[in-house]
């Protein structure tokens, strides 16, 4: 794998696969289908050799025309040249079929491979690449990739077979039309070293300006409301027109491109049909061949313009679409790399098994469910924002973490829950009593995401097998029945982007009850009654509450009532643990926990922490 690009920001790209490692993702791909393959090729080839039959039968036609020969004799050749065309279509449309059907497949494949591991990357690595190289992939690339496999696989197939079968038809004429011919190939093959040489290139800058100009308006779009807060306007007008040139500028290279290489090929196709046209002329003088042989050889290279031309103008989308695959398998080849693979691993673990999260030199408690050993965190050189962090969580605990804003507790949370790494340290999940369908842990954040589909079906990624009844009981666990019955269609009702809107507090809950429904022994809350407000931070609170019975939990709390109903509270400052206890071990010991409930008590509202 190629060495991670930098963006022009500074942001760390994800991987581009080399030329190497993408042809043997691609051979990888096509693996479990190459009897599909074998026979879609085998049929083009029967299709092709079939329809060489007609510059034959045309170059007889004029011979019988020279030799001024009864019309009836034009019968059995315009007969035949019926059959060749229906033959020749039937076995095209077969052919073209299976390779359209292989091309659909192995795409498909490859987009549950690409989807499967960037729903795997942990966050910090896509914080670091930027959401715009991830989202210019996933659509950009997979986009030109699709286009490629269902326009161009098909067509490259048939032309490269069409060239090769016919140069061997010019030669069973007569060698000599055959090497007449092939004085174009030195043209046609300058041309196209000429044009894979700087297409590569072009293409790839291509699309990282494009991953860096989606970057760029996600940030803006994202961020409008502090751009307009702080009067950046201007600021970020510029950065997305420079970045909208720069892609622009790469547009119009790849156009120049393309119109030079047209521009040579025209002059191929002169050279050979003029030498093709002049052997003719001197073996038919000679009387070594006949008009119709003649008329047919150059009949033969005639047709040779489309097929080469479509060969060399696929490269065109063969370039751009490698450059895509490229990005594509780079991603999906992420576990390989050395810095993911333990990620991977803990993910997997974390997520999928019902067994304990393993890494390197692994300690376990026979009282612990959750076990932080030493674990140091860092974004990059300079970010460490947790520093040997030890922490035990014992089963059916519940344990609130608490401390000021970049303290290190969602980063910790984050940890826990597998979805990201550690930079040192382990982290581990004790066998619980789970099975091998229900993920070990499980963790809710503050940004909650309501997928498009009936409230049931949003239910059900918890769950996929759960029924109505266990729907209501999830529901009605976090205190959320009531309102769900209420709905226009109750749980058949619509929900996410185009359907009904759900406030921040409702969809919490909906959250929660997806908690409820996938049933994890281990769940990690981060600051998921934030976005209730105060006047449903309340109600939120008691559907945590009952979310979390019965489970070991950590919870980021964003409200010292959180705290106070943990069974014990860790304070962080500065990614350091620095007081353990219960709340009012922690309220008279007057330190940095007694400092931060004073404040809160002393206020109506608790602070943001």
């Amino acid at each position: 794998m190629n060495p991670t690009d930098i963006a022009d920001d500074g942001a760390e790209l994800l991987p581009i696969a080399t030329g190497a490692r993408t042809r043997a993702a691609l051979r990888t791909l096509i693996r479990p289908d190459r009897g599909r393959a074998i026979v879609g090729l085998g049929v083009l080839v029967g299709a092709t050799a079939v329809g060489l039959l007609v510059q034959p039968l045309l170059g007889r036609i004029v011979d019988i025309v020279a030799d001024g020969r009864p019309a009836d004799a034009l019968t059995l050749p315009v007969v035949l040249l019926l059959v060749v065309a229906v033959v020749q279509g039937v076995t095209t449309t077969l052919g073209l079929t299976q390779v359209a059907r292989l091309g659909e497949t192995v795409l498909a494949r490859l987009r549950e491979q690409f989807i499967e591991r960037a729903l795997q990357l942990p966050a910090d690595r896509l914080e670091r690449a930027g959401a715009g190289d991830l989202t210019a992939r996933v659509t950009g690339d997979v986009a030109r990739v699709a286009e490629a496999v269902r326009s161009a696989l098909p067509e490259m197939a048939r032309s490269v077979l069409a060239i090769v079968l016919t140069l061997g038809a010019m030669a069973l004429l007569d060698v000599r039309f055959l090497l007449a011919a092939l004085l174009a190939v030195p043209v046609q093959a300058l041309t196209a070293r000429w044009y894979v040489t700087r297409a590569v290139t072009v293409y790839a800058d291509q699309r990282v300006a494009n991953g860096a100009q989606q970057q760029q308006l996600l940030e803006t779009i994202g961020g409008a409301v502090t751009v307009r807060g702080h009067r950046l306007e201007e600021q970020h007008t510029e950065k997305s027109a420079a970045r909208s040139r720069r892609a622009v500028e790469l547009t119009m290279r790849s156009v120049h491109l393309v119109l030079g290489f047209y521009a040579r090929l025209h002059i191929a196709e002169y050279i050979g049909l003029a030498a093709v046209l002049v052997t003719g002329f001197f073996l038919v003088r000679d009387g070594a061949v006949s008009i119709g042989t003649a008329t047919a050889a150059a009949l033969y290279f005639h047709s040779l313009f489309g097929p080469v031309n479509a060969a060399l103008v696929l490269l065109d989308d063969a370039q751009s679409a490698a450059a895509g695959l490229a990005r594509l398998v780079g991603v999906t080849d992420l576990q390989e790399s050395t810095d993911l693979k333990a990620s991977a691993d803990l993910k997997a673990s974390a997520d999928l098994k019902a067994s304990a999260v393993r890494l390197p030199h692994q300690r376990t408690t026979s009282d612990a469910a959750v076990t932080v050993e030493a674990v140091s965190h860092a974004y990059g050189p300079g970010r460490t924002v947790l520093h040997e962090v030890s922490l035990t969580l014992r089963a059916g605990e519940h344990v609130a973490l608490v401390g000021t804003s970049g303290a290190g507790k969602s980063t910790l949370a984050r940890l826990v829950a597998g979805v990201q790494q550690p930079t040192g340290g382990t982290v581990s999940v004790a066998e619980g009593r789970t099975a091998p369908s229900v993920p070990s842990v499980v963790l809710v954040t503050q940004e909650v995401h309501v997928f498009t589909g009936t409230l049931a079906e949003d239910l059900r990624l918890a769950r996929p097998d759960a029924t109505d009844a266990d729907l209501r009981t999830a529901l009605a666990t976090v205190h959320a029945l009531e309102w769900a019955e209420a709905l226009p269609e109750g749980l058949a009702t619509v929900v996410g982007e185009g359907g009904h809107r759900l406030d921040p507090a409702r969809a919490q809950q909906l959250a929660l009850a997806r908690l409820v429904l996938a049933d994890p022994p281990v769940a990690v809350l981060d600051e998921a009654t934030a976005e209730a407000g105060s006047a449903g931070a309340r109600t939120l609170e008691r559907s945590a509450e009952a979310a979390l019975a019965g489970r070991t939990a950590l919870v980021v709390a964003h409200r010292l009532t959180q705290a106070v109903a943990a069974d014990r509270i860790v304070v962080l400052e500065a990614g350091r643990v620095v007081e353990s206890g219960t709340h009012d071990e922690l309220r008279t010991a007057d330190g940095p926990y007694a400092t931060l409930w004073h404040a809160w008590s002393g206020s109506r509202a608790a602070p943001h922490l």
